[in-house]
């Protein structure tokens, strides 16, 4: 009867310090800091431009440097869920039906997963530069692999694969810009957002 009671303690001790857990990072502070991530990254989206006439399709915005600034600053699951809710803004306005934003969402999530969980262990620019650098070439492996299974098939039937093949080398350069330059505007807000986060005590 004692161990039972003891387990019993034991497993409300676990329960109690999960909740608490959940209500610090997610109070009232934290979540107004994610919408304000998504409402930056979202509008910054919409400013998108293409950067290769062969393929108007592949659109660069800088919006994603939010949801991997969020990542850092709060944490993984943080990010991915700033990352969700600002795709889903996206669709709202979307004329593809939500693939583009599921595609982007995917490849999002693949990038920002790496530093943001390393970042949670050890912090420091020689350990988050290189897990960057890594996090460009996921992200662009997670593009490739989006746009040829989901995207470009959704979107071209019969032929995805063949326009697939011809825009592989540009989807490639595409995705090592977007994600590099996000990588650089995220360094340079790190700094100045996360001792802003510290005065706020977030």
């Amino acid at each position: 009867m004692q161990e039972n009671n003891q387990t019993t303690g034991a497993c409300t001790d676990t329960t109690s310090k999960r909740k608490k857990t959940l209500k610090q990072r997610f109070s009232g502070k934290r979540i107004a800091l994610m919408a304000i991530f998504v409402a930056i990254s979202y509008a910054i989206s919409l400013l998108d431009f293409p950067i290769f006439p062969a393929t108007p399709f592949l659109k660069l915005d800088f919006g994603n440097a939010f949801i991997l600034l969020s990542s850092l600053l709060l944490g993984p699951i943080e990010g991915i869920i700033v990352c969700v809710l600002k795709e889903t803004l996206r669709i709202l306005g979307s004329s593809s039906g939500g693939v583009g934003e599921l595609a982007n969402m995917l490849t999002t999530t693949a990038y920002i997963l790496l530093p943001s969980v390393v970042y949670r262990f050890k912090k420091g620019l020689p350990v988050v530069i290189p897990c960057l650098v890594a996090a460009c070439f996921i992200g662009t492996v997670a593009a490739l692999l989006t746009n040829r299974f989901i995207t470009f098939p959704l979107y071209m039937g019969a032929g995805a694969a063949a326009v697939f093949t011809q825009s592989f080398w540009f989807i490639v350069a595409f995705n090592l810009i977007k994600t590099v330059s996000v990588g650089i505007i995220t360094l340079l807000l790190y700094k100045r957002l996360s001792n802003f986060l510290k005065k706020m005590k977030i």
